[in-house]
This record gives C-alpha cells, structure tokens and sequence, in this order.
C-alpha cells in the first residue's frame, strides 16, 4: 500500500476521535485536515510502525496547541451536542444523547483515554505514546473515567478524587 492510501484509510478513525475531542464537526473537520497536513508535510520524521498511533500523535498534540493558543474559529461548546447517529427506537436515541452528555461531563484527561482505548481499541502502549504520559498514568486515568462515567450514566454524581490529604 502506498502511504498516501495508508493514510486515507485511518481517515474515519480521525475524525471520530477528531469530533469526540471538539464536539463539532466542522471544528472536528478542521482538526483532521491539520493532523494530515502536518503528517504529509512532516513524513520523512515517520518510523515505520503504528501509523494510526503517530497520527493520532499529531491529533493529540494539534488539538492540545489549539486549546492553549487564541481561538481563530469561534467553535460551540458543550451547550450545543454533536449530531449523534441514531438507530430506529426512541429509547436508543436518548440513552445516546444521555451517553454523550456524561462523556462531556469527564476530564479531557479521562475522556481522552476512554476514548482512545475504549472507542479506538489502541492498546496502553500506544495510548501513553500519544498522550506523552506513563502506561500507569494511561491505566489510572482510564480506571478513574470509566468509574465516573459508570456513576453518571447511573445518575449518581460522584467526587472528582478519593484521594485525602495527609499532613
């Protein structure tokens, strides 16, 4: 496979990480437009392996620049949710929506990890790359979310951090 059809396969793989991430399409459609830029401008730095990992390397690394600098393109926040496929049922269609609005509620930290391992299926390894943290760091972030998101899925909030101060 050449490298340009090696890229564009990982393409929807980007963008649902991509509009995960913004909670916007079309911020979400820049996003991915930036990432396979900067890849394409920046190939020769590539080692071959797990492209899906370095791009969404550059994805990370891009929206995190994006968050820190001055905002070009007034993108809505969480007050406007993306527009989610929906199946055939009611029920469906709001559990959904309920999903979504407590992912929006975790950490970026939290939602980032669950996302990139639960949603992309990226192993810890790879995840800690893209992330630019510890595999342990990766493991406790991913525990700490899936705890929270259980507890606001079932309705009780729960505190931010069990952890106590000790003098």
């Amino acid at each position: 496979m050449s490298r340009q059809a090696d890229i564009v396969a990982e393409i929807p793989r980007l963008r649902r990480y991509a509009r995960a991430l913004t909670g916007d399409a079309a911020c979400a459609d820049d996003l991915v437009q930036d990432t396979l830029e900067r890849a394409l401008s920046r190939w020769s730095l590539w080692r071959p392996g797990n492209l899906r990992a370095w791009l969404f390397s550059i994805m990370h690394n891009r929206f995190v620049n994006q968050a820190r600098g001055p905002r070009i393109v007034d993108c809505p926040g969480d007050e406007a949710l993306p527009d989610l496929p929906t199946r055939a049922t009611q029920t469906d269609s709001i559990e959904l929506r309920d999903f979504a609005r407590c992912l929006s509620q975790l950490s970026e930290v939290q939602r980032e990890v669950l996302l990139l391992v639960g949603l992309e299926d990226l192993s810890y390894e790879d995840t800690a790359k893209i992330l630019g943290v510890p595999i342990g760091t990766v493991m406790s972030r991913l525990s700490r979310g899936r705890e929270r998101l259980r507890a606001l899925l079932a309705g009780s909030e729960l505190e931010e951090s069990h952890l106590k101060v000790i003098k």
